[in-house]
């Protein structure tokens, strides 16, 4: 079969294959010119990291899981005979020949691990989350099974954890003026679903801005993110079709896919060569026992990968989408309004054409600062799912005000507000996400994803280094970060996540950067063999100009 010039995952980085014998070719990365549909498009370079741990950290990783499993037996047994008291959800003792409703492995590791480390989640947060915000603290005096406030603010900790990529989830100021004008007229909610008595102006005026945002013919929006994915699959797709799924696809994908009734088959993570075989098989072979031809075959990926910091590889994708005649769904939570010379996301991002993706999906909860989620394309898909969208029939519309929001945002981005505000938040952002993604790799952390990615996985693996590193910055340097492990990641693969936003200040970002290195020495976390240098060469910020 053609290899369409995909790229997978191979010794700790991102080996492209690629027959192209000048100088652009490189290794971790692509520099190819393709003819589709007759024009020639320059697709851009794809660099991404995913080095491998060190072993020697992979052992001390499982050893310390051994060691907490073999405490938690323990523990489990003291529980059992009454010697220590059990504060997690046990079977009631008039059940006690029931199938056991909580004693699985996750409530195993939930009370003897994650509650010890508990306290570095569920923050209580007291402000909007911009650059700086405020956190309540607290305190346990029963080991994380409960907390109590102390009442004291811990004021301006940088945020580098929010979804806040442009700034835009900010305290009120005249230009929310009519966000604040929408409130007093429409008020709150709606009280009604989009099928009744729920589709406003304000729905109708903001699908038709984000149509031309992402120039589509149509667009639908939704009053939550997560059930734009869960509830609209199972109307695209259902028994005697196959879905081709990404292994690291958001949950969200995952429900919507398993509801939906279909075939589900996974793909290595943006394996193209993967993605490619599984298209052949469902080609040649068709539907289990009865061999007929698939009724439909969907493509399911994301444009930035939330835990991985990766962009989908959709030129390649779309080469095999075209190849195999299949749908292409694309759910671009966390690349719209954060790639993108102008914030369009991953598929300006490549210089494509969006009528290549046959269905674009987005949330407003990242870049937009708001809620909800949308999905466009085609006028007579959109009609269809108008019709046939489980959320449209059976959820609340869209509160007005976040409606406006919405709105505001998308016109700040595309410059319909008279300024370049919005342009130059996007700029600020993508200067800002190489920057940071580069000094982290010359401090000698282990990094995961693509370079323009602004959400950056910093590997930590042990579970006692991930509760100290979160701990450390944010009661020592007033840092708030999230880390994230086991069900959300690998059970080996624990992390921070960093994301970044436009309103982050080189003074801020230095401050972070000069509490990593720090941390890092303290708990040895520093596990990249590709360290450069101990004195890194100065930032060089014309080199991260966007391209034209």
């Amino acid at each position: 079969m053609a290899d369409p010039g995909g790229g997978a995952v191979c010794n700790g980085s991102v080996d492209i294959q690629s027959d192209c014998p000048n100088e652009n070719c490189r290794r971790n990365g692509i520099v190819k010119e393709a003819q589709q549909n007759g024009n020639s498009n320059f697709y851009k370079p794809i660099v991404e990291s995913f080095e491998e741990a060190p072993l020697h950290a992979m052992v001390f990783t499982y050893l310390g899981y051994g060691i907490v499993t073999l405490f938690g037996y323990l523990r489990d047994f003291l529980r059992n005979w009454g010697i220590e008291k059990c504060n997690a959800a046990v079977e009631r003792e008039e059940q006690k020949d029931f199938v056991p409703l909580y004693q699985n492995f996750e409530n195993f590791y939930t009370r003897n691990l994650y509650m010890r480390i508990r306290d570095n989640w569920n923050r209580p947060i007291c402000s909007n989350p911009g650059a700086l915000f405020d956190v309540m603290e607290r305190v346990s005096d029963d080991y994380n099974w409960t907390f109590r406030s102390t009442g004291r603010i811990i004021k301006d900790v940088i945020n580098m954890g929010s979804y806040n990529f442009l700034g835009l989830a900010a305290k009120y100021d005249e230009s929310m003026r009519t966000v604040k004008d929408v409130l007093e007229t429409y008020g709150i909610g709606v009280g009604s679903t989009r099928q009744e008595m729920g589709t406003l102006d304000k729905h109708k005026e903001l699908e038709d801005l984000v149509a031309k945002f992402l120039n589509v013919e149509a667009a639908m929006v939704f009053g939550m993110g997560f059930a734009t994915n869960s509830m609209n699959i199972p109307a695209l797709v259902g028994k005697g079709c196959l879905i081709l799924s990404d292994e690291l696809n958001h949950a969200s994908l995952v429900l919507g896919a398993r509801l939906s009734g279909a075939t589900i088959r996974i793909f290595k993570h943006n394996n193209v060569q993967s993605l490619e075989k599984l298209l052949r098989d469902a080609i040649i072979y068709g539907q289990p026992r009865t061999r007929r031809a698939w009724k439909k075959i969907l493509i399911l990926v994301e444009g930035i990968y939330s835990m991985e910091g990766s962009i989908v590889y959709l030129p390649q994708i779309v080469a095999l989408k075209k190849k195999y005649k299949a749908y292409l769904y694309i759910d671009e939570a966390h690349s719209i309004g954060s790639l993108g010379p102008t914030g369009r996301g991953v598929v300006e991002f490549f210089g494509m054409d969006p009528r290549d993706v046959d269905v674009c999906m987005g949330t407003f909860t990242k870049s937009f600062g708001a809620s909800g989620g949308y999905l466009a394309g085609r006028k007579d898909l959109v009609d269809y799912l108008r019709a046939h969208s489980h959320s449209a029939a059976y959820a609340t519309s869209m509160s007005p005000p976040v409606a406006e929001q919405i709105i505001r945002s998308m016109k700040l981005i595309m410059g319909l507000d008279g300024t370049t505000q919005g342009l130059q938040r996007v700029q600020q952002l993508a200067k800002n996400t190489r920057y940071f993604r580069q000094r982290l790799s010359q401090l000698g952390f282990i990094i995961y994803g693509n370079e323009a990615s602004p959400v950056v996985p910093l590997l930590l693996y042990m579970p006692a280094k991930v509760a100290a590193f979160a701990r450390h910055l944010l009661n020592r340097y007033k840092i708030g970060v999230v880390v994230v492990g086991f069900p959300a990641t690998p059970l080996a693969e624990a992390r921070a996540r960093f994301c970044i936003s436009a309103t982050h200040t080189r003074e801020m970002l230095d401050k972070v950067l000069e509490a990593l290195d720090e941390i890092g020495d303290l708990l040895h976390v520093k596990y990249s063999r590709h360290r450069k240098s101990a004195r890194p060469e100065l930032y060089d910020e014309s080199s991260f100009e966007l391209e034209d």
